[in-house]
């Protein structure tokens, strides 16, 4: 009996959520980095910042410090393991909705990136950071940071089903630095010169950072610079998940 797509993408989704707590080592790396990396940035460039560019170089950071938590946070790892031992074409004989597989995935993804958020912005808040929209804006600040999570995931599963390969599936880690880097991550937009001010201009991480930003200041929501964010995503939540479902379809096809 074919159950409903709602309950396939479940099934999907809470086998990858069970798998975590067996595989410690894939996650825990995933939060020390970027916490490291906010602490260091912080004693090192806080007090430049601020006599330099009069920045609160703390809630400035926390939001890049978050992207370096959550970018290229997948279970596409352990898709190609699924792939290599003949599980996932064992699914594929059966009536499972065929995009569930993919989809159930990613909903375990979104939980996991969330999980990564919130202990960085913890420690956002213990350096002082503040929020002052409350806790709409802190909602609004994770919900932001697991969306471009997700979005981002679909290059990860493209790959792991295009190629079944892990060792490809890990490179694909490369595509997270000109994404991240490439970008305000260290500096205002306004103090960038050359190429790389015109390559972050059109970096969709950018306008990310910017309304990540936005709702760690006063002066309430600011509706362009989260618009432009949710936009920014969603092209490139469209570019992975079209890559992601089109080598699906190519793998179920193989299968």
């Amino acid at each position: 009996m074919r159950n409903g797509f709602l309950t396939d993408m479940a099934s999907i989704s809470m086998r990858a959520l069970r798998q975590i707590p067996r595989e410690p080592d894939s996650v825990v790396p995933l939060l020390v980095v970027p916490l490291f990396f906010y602490v260091v940035n912080v004693a090192a460039l806080g007090n430049i910042a601020k006599l330099a560019v009069h920045l609160d170089f703390k809630a400035f950071e926390l939001p890049a410090a978050i992207l370096f938590a959550v970018t290229g946070v997948s279970r596409a790892s352990t898709l190609v393991t699924d792939i290599q031992n003949g599980y996932f074409d064992r699914l594929c004989v059966t009536p499972v909705n065929r995009i569930a597989l993919l989809l159930g995935l990613m909903v375990a993804d979104f939980a996991i990136v969330v999980s990564l958020t919130i202990p960085v912005l913890l420690v956002g808040l213990a350096y002082g950071v503040t929020f002052v929209d409350g806790l709409a804006g802190v909602i609004v600040f994770v919900l932001l940071a697991g969306a471009w999570g997700v979005a981002f995931t679909g290059f990860p599963y493209a790959i792991a089903l295009k190629t079944g390969n892990p060792a490809a599936v890990n490179t694909s880690f490369v595509l997270f630095f000109p994404f991240t880097f490439l970008t305000t991550a260290f500096m205002p937009q306004r103090l960038l010169s050359g190429w790389l001010a015109t390559v972050a201009t059109y970096n969709p991480v950018t306008y990310l950072l910017r309304a990540m930003r936005s709702l760690a200041r006063t002066g309430g929501w600011d509706l362009v610079s989260l618009s432009e964010a949710a936009l920014a995503i969603a092209i490139v939540g469209v570019i992975t998940m079209t890559l992601a479902l089109l080598a699906l379809r190519g793998r179920v096809k193989g299968s």
